[in-house]
């Protein structure tokens, strides 16, 4: 294996993949394949049942739809190498692949980010401004804001990606983790890495910290709303309506925070591994589940597809 690629970067780099005993392979790939079939499979009933159900053609499930088609391609980023790696027992990513897969994996992070935003707003507007709910959230301003989002996620990535590919890698091209993560990148790098780390930090601010605190502000504005007016019929109803996306933002911010917040030394890069197993594979997964389950109108179009599918066999 060459080491340098045009005398300036490795030519492949070398995933250690989970702290897995080699004898329990076996059992955490079919674990782990479980969890990615889940994670499609869900996600595409949630796609279809929006698409079919008429009384889910509102912005809160056009959104839904979006947000599940991301959790599929977010899952599918770094998923299959690894299943792939485990059953192959191959730990190589090549370059491209490597710089491909760190692009990817910030895209649908980042538009994740937003749309659970644009969710949040979506609720806000519902419950604060229930009068002026349909001239707020037209369907020009839904499509607006889903756009919004992709542009500014695709740039964000873009950003990240190009300063990335300009990184020399002389002192090694092993990474500890399963995918090729940012950070992890930037830590092997033998370049000044100042510029990337001052990138991360400010586009980190406006791709993940300004999404979390407007995510925050519309609850708390929720919140405000529900306590004016304190009934159980409009606790529940506020509950019925938000839980499930409350439950996501949880899961998601929960996991960022988790890996890239909390400090950890040189020695915790099995945790690290860990938490972004729970981010990139688990919480897309859950998401399916969690609004399958507490959701009267997705449990309501399960019914209604089900009964169509039975009554014609």
């Amino acid at each position: 294996m060459k080491s340098t690629r045009n005398q300036s970067s490795a030519s492949e780099f070398i995933l250690l993949g989970l702290p897995i005993r080699p004898e329990e392979q076996g059992m955490y790939y079919a674990l782990f394949l479980a969890t990615y079939l889940t994670t499609v499979l869900g996600n595409l009933l949630i796609i279809l049942l929006i698409r079919l159900d008429s009384h889910l053609h509102t912005p809160m499930y056009f959104f839904l739809s979006h947000l599940a088609f991301t959790d599929i391609s977010f899952s599918s980023v770094t998923a299959p190498k690894m299943l792939m790696n485990m059953l192959i027992h191959s730990q190589s990513i090549s370059y491209a692949g490597c710089i491909s897969q760190v692009y990817f994996f910030l895209f649908f992070a980042d538009l994740d980010s937003f749309l659970l935003t644009s969710m949040a707003y979506d609720r806000y507007v519902a419950i604060c401004h229930p009068l002026h709910y349909t001239r707020i959230m037209s369907q020009s301003i839904c499509i607006l804001l889903v756009i919004a989002s992709w542009f500014l996620s695709f740039a964000g990535a873009l950003v990240h990606t190009v300063l990335l590919a300009r990184l020399s890698f002389f002192r090694g091209n092993t990474l500890h983790h399963f995918f090729c993560d940012l950070s992890a990148l930037i830590k092997l790098s033998s370049s000044d890495t100042s510029i990337n780390e001052l990138v991360i930090l400010v586009v980190g601010s406006l791709v993940i910290t300004v999404p979390f605190v407007c995510i925050l502000v519309s609850y708390g504005r929720i919140g405000a709303t529900i306590l004016k007016t304190p009934s159980i019929k409009g606790i529940c109803k506020a509950l019925s309506t938000c839980g499930s996306h409350l439950s996501v933002v949880s899961l998601y911010y929960g996991a960022i925070i988790g890996l890239y917040f909390v400090p950890s030394s040189n020695d915790t890069n099995d945790k690290d591994v860990i938490v972004a197993v729970m981010y990139t594979m688990v919480t897309p997964m859950l998401n399916p589940f969690i609004y399958s389950l507490r959701n009267r109108d997705m449990k309501g179009a399960l019914r209604n597809m089900l009964a169509r599918a039975t009554s014609s066999m």
